[in-house]
This record gives structure tokens, sequence and C-alpha cells, in this order.
């Protein structure tokens, strides 16, 4: 488990590993954030690139998450499951949120 915005900056703001390293080295499963949650898609984006697989990149900020702490109701798009998700885009590489549901219905 790494925090989002280590992803982002390229490295830890305190010299410790980088996130970047650990997924070259298929060594992340995790991604959080506690001071900037808005870093979650961008870098969930991030590594969905550097791995060249977005469901895979996206999984580390929904279904990994939701599977270490037991919340066997989120984290996937399956039948029976929460159905909280966004919809986005990329804009110069830069995700720009279109919409988001929670529980199934709009929110906004």
């Amino acid at each position: 488990m790494m925090g989002a915005p280590n992803l982002i900056r390229g490295g830890s703001h305190s010299g410790n590993v980088a996130a970047h390293e650990l997924a070259e080295l298929e060594l992340l499963d995790i991604i959080s954030s506690d001071y900037v949650p808005g870093a979650l898609l961008m870098s969930a984006v991030l590594l969905g690139q550097v791995w060249g697989d977005m469901a895979r990149g996206l999984a580390t900020v929904t279904q990994a998450p939701a599977q270490a702490v037991e919340l066997d109701d989120r984290g996937r798009l399956e039948v029976g499951k929460r159905a909280d998700l966004i919809r986005f885009t990329l804009i110069d590489n830069t995700p720009a949120l279109r919409g988001p549901w929670a529980r199934g219905q709009r929110v906004a």
C-alpha cells in the first residue's frame, strides 16, 4: 500500500521509496490517500498507464482496498454490490469527472 500523493509527485516527500518503483516491480496493490482524497483517481489512472491496464489501476483504489478490509458489498461492479461509481474522461492524461453514482443512483 502506498499513498496517492507519492505516486503523483513521483516520489516521497520525506525520502522514502517511490510508489512508481514498487508498481514497476509488481509490488503495489493498494493506493490510499488520507489527506488528498482527490488524488485517488489520478493515481489509479497513472498506474493504469504504467501497467498498460486501466482496470488494474482502478482496482488499486476500489477492489483491492475493499477486499483488504473485508467490505464485501463494494469495490467492483457486480450484481448485488453497492454500485457506487464515477464516470470520467481523460483530458491531456488528466481525469475529469463526468458523473457520480451512489448505490446505483446519480447523485450530481
